[in-house]
């Protein structure tokens, strides 16, 4: 992957075209999860419905193992992974909270005061330490 000027954003993966490329697989496993019988294949040998889509072994162990946000990481898209993470019974808020650490009411109340500051979080070498 190449530097981009966007990479010395904190806590943020920019889903771009090389992104897309690295997780198409791993984005139409996360997104069949959307159709009920496919929930229910996954469910029956979560292994043998997962061997349907040809990822890496990193990105396969990241899904099965519910890894939120190495599968971002690894070319998941935000909003195909959560479909996987709606498999499990999390919602978009609850997901919210166990990527960023906080939780999902700390998160919430965090969101609803206004988000994170600015301040010290618009580029990593603001940060003491990197």
């Amino acid at each position: 992957m190449s530097n981009k000027n966007y990479d010395d954003i904190p806590g943020t993966i920019v889903f771009d075209s090389e992104q897309s490329a690295r997780g198409f697989h791993l984005n139409q496993f996360c997104i069949s999860l959307r159709l009920q019988k496919n929930r229910d294949a996954f469910k029956a040998d979560p292994e043998k419905y997962i061997d349907n889509y040809p990822m890496t072994a990193e990105q396969r162990a990241a899904a099965l193992n519910q890894e939120w946000n190495k599968l971002l990481e690894l070319g998941g898209n935000i909003y195909y992974t959560s479909k996987l993470a709606a498999y499990h019974g999390i919602n978009f808020q609850e997901l919210a909270g166990l990527m960023t650490g906080m939780g999902s009411t700390a998160y919430r109340k965090m969101m609803v005061s206004g988000g994170r500051s600015i301040e010290g979080n618009r580029y990593k070498s603001e940060w003491q330490d990197k």
